[in-house]
């Protein structure tokens, strides 16, 4: 019997999985789900290295039922099976053993992992005690080559559905010193740090995706060779074509180091003044007015606002989103607007 994973179940993110696997990899295996690019593996070394554990990782999709089970020698009259040395090493202290794209493995590499995921065993051989044991995969709907996983497999595991959170990335971001410049776009809009996977093969943001562009734009940068054209090169190889657009867009009318949205709102005159920045601004305070995040600023404030933009800037803001800006206390200007667009 085959199993596919539920894409409804429900997720956490990425500190919240490390948190239950430095807390229950030891004595419970766990299989990690997600899109590509989240950053699962990058989460699993750094989970081991806070833990002070060796990392051993095997790639699913590159070995073999003999690279789990063993190869067998004959000693006296019996064939005893040798575990391979990443499995179970001479030096028996714990380590982290990462089994990667476990959901892309053929069904006999699944079947050779059982006794491991369940057991912590490999034949006759226990892990260590204190071992982790943590998979790592995507999921059937991401069009990534992935294997039905059989139910014996899939109740020997903790399945964790994993999702981004721009506020971790972004945290995770400043430490790891990625460009001020894409930092301050994703806190603008962090629908863009992730996107579905496409249904064609082309690119489209992650946070590797956004990590790596970050990287090649400095090394472009440091070499000289960084222009327009590079940029959009780089960026429209990287991301969904949208962000790579809006990006490369502030990049080219260099913007600047963006603001908190609410000055922008107690004061006009600081909006960007070229279209494509001016656009991405207000679109930022469209998107924090229909998540209630600007609940805190007085009518007065948010009327003068809306007054200060021309009729087509406030119509931009207010489209879908009537209801939200009146519960701002907008009412005065909604009904000024209405009365210039309608001349009554």
């Amino acid at each position: 019997m085959n199993v596919a994973v539920n894409p409804r179940e429900e997720t956490i993110t990425l500190q919240q999985a490390k948190k239950l696997v430095q807390c229950m990899a030891g004595e419970q295996s766990f299989l990690l789900l997600s899109p590509p690019g989240v950053g699962k593996s990058e989460m699993i070394y750094q989970a081991a290295a806070e833990a002070k554990l060796p990392c051993r990782s095997l790639l699913g999709t590159q070995i073999a039922p003999e690279d789990v089970s063993g190869i067998p020698r004959i000693i006296g009259e019996r064939s005893v099976f040798c575990p391979p040395r990443v499995l179970l090493p001479e030096n028996p202290e714990p380590f982290c053993l990462f089994l990667d794209e476990l959901p892309a493995c053929a069904p006999d590499v699944q079947k050779a992992f059982y006794s491991l995921l369940l057991e912590r065993r490999l034949g006759e051989h226990a892990l260590p005690k204190g071992t982790w044991v943590v998979a790592a995969g995507n999921r059937m709907q991401d069009r990534a080559l992935v294997r039905a996983m059989s139910s014996a497999l899939v109740n020997r595991v903790t399945i964790l559905h994993l999702r981004v959170d721009a506020g971790e990335w972004l945290a995770w971001a400043a430490k790891n010193s990625i460009r001020e410049d894409v930092r301050a776009f994703i806190s603008y809009m962090p629908d863009a740090l992730m996107r579905p996977v496409p249904p064609e093969p082309v690119p489209f943001s992650t946070p590797r995706a956004w990590t790596l562009l970050a990287q090649a734009l400095d090394m472009a940068g440091a070499a000289g060779i960084l222009t327009n054209e590079t940029r959009r090169a780089l960026a429209f190889g990287r991301l969904s074509a949208e962000d790579a657009a809006v990006y490369c867009a502030l990049a080219e009318e260099a913007i600047g180091k963006m603001r908190p949205i609410d000055e922008y709102i107690e004061a006009p005159d600081l909006l960007p003044k070229t279209d494509a920045a001016r656009w991405f601004i207000l679109n930022c305070i469209r998107q924090n007015v229909r998540e209630g995040k600007l609940s805190h600023l007085k009518p007065k404030i948010v009327n003068r606002f809306l007054g200060s933009l021309p009729a087509e800037s406030q119509l931009t803001l207010l489209t879908e989103l009537v209801d939200q800006w009146g519960a701002l206390g907008a009412d005065k200007s909604m009904l000024k607007l209405l009365k210039e667009v309608t001349a009554i």
